[in-house]
């Protein structure tokens, strides 16, 4: 719909102005009206043209939706009109993307909807746990508190995905750096070697015939190596899209040696964060089961907290499907057996996802400490391997000549 910048006047003679999207000039002024705006200049506003690229810039990052929800809470608390807060914070919102969406739930709630429905108009933007929580707390009449649990829940979710993120960084930089530099010297340094030993005459050290037929066949055949990388790339994302692919891949990932406990500790916080987090906001505990199960991030944990849903579906507890699963430590077992029984399921579970939180520092400080030296290894490993097959030859000669 065109876009349309209006002046006016409200019934207590306050100017006021803005913009509104809607079909024509008539809309802009009857929905002004209704407003109880006096429209007294309406213009249509020439598109921006503009041009994205798949996957580049069209997003909304989560840091934003957690900005506009926490502003949003506080405005909702202030006894500030829905509709005006989602107007007000549409007109600052600076991701063109994020402004075109608050505008368009700005209208469904003008047009009678209520700020759930509007919300899973959007299902890009916001997911089934926020328009659930939103619709509990308007069901409830506490929808500033929602919001501010929700947006604490973002920013923990952010924190976390941080976390993670940190505990890749160092080691995909060495690990590139050293594929690099020896890709490098295997392509342009070693071929001068070759010219040189040609004229020794002499049979050449194993080490040295291995790293330079290894420079021939990445000379010569470059192409196929980068073909088979990008396949192999290509084809294991494909495969992880597929149901049975993703459960290989993320079975694997649980069980990796190094990063396994990492990965499962991730899951268990995230789990009880945003169960707890439902359950506290007054989701039914089989929707909130639902819904974390398609957050969680992980197919053998999905699968897991799926079952739990059926078996609580025939009126079993929580804690007895999870820990037939094995997939959830012993201790998160018991803790959950303990909130049920207490009756403060939620208030457990937020303690368990605080402790798994602390975990994970302590798990991304463990990994990152043990990668180090193991880098290290690697690196002599590789390079210095590379650097001392070449001057074997070298070594050789000085001793024939002593």
């Amino acid at each position: 719909m065109p876009m349309f910048a209006y002046v006016g006047r409200t019934r207590g003679g306050q100017a006021i102005s803005g913009e509104m999207d809607a079909a024509n000039r008539d809309a802009v002024v009857a929905q002004l009206r209704k407003q109880q705006i006096l429209a007294t200049t309406v213009k249509q506003k020439a598109r921006d043209i503009q041009f994205s690229l798949p996957g580049l810039g069209g997003g909304v990052k989560d840091k934003d939706i957690a900005v506009f929800t926490r502003q949003f809470a506080t405005m909702i608390d202030a006894g500030l009109p829905l509709v005006q807060c989602l107007e007000i914070l549409s007109t600052q919102q600076v991701n063109k993307v994020f402004k075109k969406a608050l505008q368009d739930i700005r209208q469904d709630v003008e047009g009678g909807s209520t700020f759930a429905n509007a919300l899973k108009r959007q299902p890009k933007i916001f997911n089934q746990l926020y328009t659930n929580m939103v619709e509990a707390g308007e069901a409830g009449g506490i929808l500033d508190t929602i919001l501010n649990r929700l947006a604490a829940y973002i920013e923990k979710t952010i924190t976390l995905k941080r976390r993670i993120k940190s505990a890749m960084i160092y080691p995909s930089v060495i690990v590139t750096v050293a594929i690099t530099v020896v890709v490098f010297l295997l392509m342009f340094v070693i071929p001068t070697f070759k010219s040189m030993f040609e004229g020794f005459g002499a049979t050449l050290p194993l080490p040295t015939q291995i790293v330079l037929e290894a420079s021939r066949l990445t000379r010569d055949y470059w192409y196929i190596f980068a073909a088979v990388l990008l396949g192999s790339v290509v084809g294991i994302r494909y495969y992880y899209k597929t149901p049975n692919g993703r459960k290989v891949i993320d079975s694997l990932l649980l069980k990796a040696p190094v990063f396994g406990d990492l990965i499962r500790k991730v899951a268990v916080a995230k789990f009880t964060r945003t169960l707890g987090t439902l359950i506290s906001s007054g989701v039914a505990i089989l929707d909130g089961l639902e819904i974390t199960a398609r957050t969680a991030g992980n197919k053998v944990v999905e699968e897991a907290v799926m079952r739990t849903r059926a078996s609580i579906s025939e009126g079993k507890t929580i804690a007895e499907p999870l820990k037939a699963s094995k997939v959830f430590p012993p201790m998160v077992v018991s803790m959950i057996a303990v909130g049920e029984q207490t009756g403060a399921l939620d208030a457990m579970l937020s303690k368990i996802a605080d402790f798994y939180d602390d975990e994970v520092d302590v798990a991304v400080a463990n990994l990152t400490s043990l990668l180090e030296p193991m880098l290290m290894v690697f690196l002599g490993i590789v390079i210095g391997g590379v650097v001392i097959a070449m001057y074997l030859p070298i070594f050789k000669l000085i001793t024939v000549l002593k």
